[in-house]
């Protein structure tokens, strides 16, 4: 389960939370433009824009969970498991794989109406990578500085939605999350008025009472209406330490603790990590569950001309400041 959230303040920052019961050896990683993109049904892409994101590399090809490529354009996927719907190849149609839909369109697209025309073309199917890792049931959102739109595949065809919050989560569908808010129309940040009856003298006796009733829970229901209201009410200076600090704290309201969420018999759920990237500035920072330390990796200190991956483990160790040693 994860949310995602494109935000922008001076500049344009998109990220999200990868909340899962077990962690692959992801990594940042940095796809320079001459990195030749070996596609199972529509050949190689050999030169294309450079991308960074975090991604899970089994063998050569980077399966990013979420990325941004040079131009700013910013995706993510996020497990939309029963409703995910992927096709048998179609002809006259570009056939991508399910992992594969995430290098072609941030290769070949530099903003979000380019991505209009080219899912046009598009059909997506189950091919899975290998034997060993089972295709996964995911949704998409596509951000630039300029808006963004949900992608679901689904049994009626694919489905396109604009997307005014710039916030996804996982199930029900996106439009059924966007009806869902209507319930929720009378939160504010601001303290609330007495509507309930005229002749009781209600009073606030606490700040933030403007909210209650905003959800909770650890659902991906609740977590999309709390990050939309926590990011559309959201003020932030516009500076990049501010920015990054502030976009953290969003993902944050929505963030899992281990053992609040329990999966099988010994598992559980927890923000394996949390990304916010500069779309702009191409610069990847993230946290872990066990480093709350914000660390980073820019893009543009790499060889953006090279045709080999840049691979960054993440660092997981806490790190914590003695201020009397």
């Amino acid at each position: 389960m994860c949310t995602a959230v494109a935000y922008k303040t001076k500049d344009f920052y998109f990220g999200r939370t990868l909340d899962n019961d077990c962690s692959y050896v992801e990594e940042i990683t940095v796809t320079p433009r001459n990195f030749v993109l070996h596609f199972k049904k529509c050949g190689d892409i050999k030169t294309h824009y450079a991308i960074i994101g975090m991604a899970f590399i089994p063998d050569k090809f980077p399966l990013y969970y979420d990325a941004v490529n040079e131009k700013g354009l910013c995706m993510a996927g996020l497990n939309f498991v029963g409703n995910a719907h992927y096709g048998n190849e179609e002809k006259g149609k570009i056939n991508l794989a399910q992992f594969e839909f995430i290098p072609y369109i941030l290769g070949r697209c530099a903003s979000v109406s380019k991505v209009l025309s080219e899912l046009e073309k598009i059909n997506l199917t189950g091919v899975p990578y290998n034997g060993a890792l089972p295709v996964a049931q995911l949704h998409w959102i596509i951000a630039d500085r300029e808006r963004a739109v949900t992608v679901e595949f689904v049994k009626e065809g694919v489905k396109i939605y604009f997307n005014p919050v710039g916030v996804l989560a996982n199930n029900p569908p996106f439009d059924r999350q966007m009806f869902n808010l209507n319930n929720y129309m009378s939160l504010s940040p601001n303290e609330p008025q007495n509507s309930f009856s005229e002749i009781l003298d209600l009073k606030t006796y606490s700040r933030g009472m403007g909210a209650i009733g905003l959800p909770g829970d650890l659902s991906s229901q609740s977590r999309f209406v709390r990050a939309a209201f926590i990011k559309l009410n959201s003020v932030s200076g516009d500076t990049e330490e501010e920015s990054v600090n502030q976009f953290f704290h969003i993902l944050g309201s929505v963030a899992q603790p281990r053992g609040a969420c329990k999966v099988g018999d010994n598992g559980y759920e927890t923000t394996v990590y949390t990304s916010c990237c500069n779309a702009a500035k191409g610069i990847y920072y993230y946290t872990t569950y066990e480093n709350h330390a914000i660390s980073a990796v820019d893009m543009h200190k790499e060889n953006l001309d090279g045709d080999r991956l840049s691979r960054f483990p993440i660092v997981r160790k806490e790190k914590i400041t003695f201020h009397n040693r």
